[in-house]
């Protein structure tokens, strides 16, 4: 084994010995052992090399420290009063506190500033609200029933309409905090949001607000009863423009019309 005074001398000399100033016969296992020594050296630094570049290349959001609660809501906040309409694919759980019974639904749902919404559950059984700003309907195939009420008790009573269409205000109508639970999964931000005034329906929310768009994915709303409404979206899109015969509903003929 080459020594490591040796490696030095002929790092040093260029590969030749300190006497003659070229390589002998004895010299040539030297030789040999000195090439592996700095094929070794050119495979590290090759490594080295790559991870850097890696390294450069790498998100800067994974380097950049976390966001304070008050960074994440107002970007929440900025992003709903800067997009005009809100739409996704959406999964409902409901669970009942005093049973716990779960009932799913699946269904597509479209929110527009200017008290414009559309919600379509496509399973497991039809249902169809709409809000043009002035009606609200809500039309259920299997009652062959459809409710139609003023539009402004509905709306402030919503608070996903609030939400999704930016006209709440997170900081002042929510005491907040950073939520961390089973139920987290990915980069998304939990927040967890207890109303500031008392609400009839809603005893706190958790939200899921995407780490990269600041988009509500997950929204789930507990009652004072404990019962709960769980809504989860996907493919997710903004400022998608719907004509204004979108957010009416025409009933099947022979559906009960019943105006409170």
């Amino acid at each position: 084994m080459i020594s490591g005074k040796r490696v030095r001398e002929i790092l040093k000399t260029g590969f030749r010995t300190p006497d003659t100033g070229h390589l002998t016969s004895n010299d040539e296992v030297t030789k040999g052992e000195m090439m592996r020594i700095l094929i070794r050296g050119q495979q590290f630094i090759s490594v080295m090399i790559a991870m850097a570049s890696m390294l450069c290349l790498w998100p800067l959001s994974a380097w950049s420290a976390p966001l304070s609660l008050e960074e994440i809501a107002n970007r929440l906040q900025k992003t709903y009063e800067t997009t005009s309409s809100f739409s996704a694919d959406f999964s409902q759980t409901t669970t009942l506190d005093f049973n716990q019974r779960q009932r799913q639904a699946h269904g597509v749902v479209v929110i527009e500033k200017g008290g414009r919404m559309r919600w379509d559950y496509q399973s497991p059984d039809k249902q169809v609200l709409v809000c043009d700003g002035r009606l609200f309907s809500m039309y259920v195939a299997k009652d062959q029933q459809m409710i139609v009420s003023d539009a402004k008790n509905y709306l402030e009573s919503d608070i996903t309409y609030a939400f999704l269409s930016g006209t709440g205000n997170i900081e002042r109508d929510f005491a907040m905090e950073k939520h961390e639970g089973e139920e987290d999964t990915g980069s998304a931000h939990h927040l967890r949001l207890t109303p500031r005034k008392a609400h009839p329906q809603v005893n706190y929310l958790d939200i899921w607000v995407n780490a990269d768009t600041f988009l509500i994915e997950r929204l789930k709303i507990v009652d004072h009863f404990g019962s709960m409404t769980d809504l989860a979206f996907t493919s997710m899109r903004v400022n998608v423009t719907h004509p204004a015969d979108y957010f009416a509903y025409t009933p099947p003929p022979g559906t009960e019309v019943v105006r409170p």
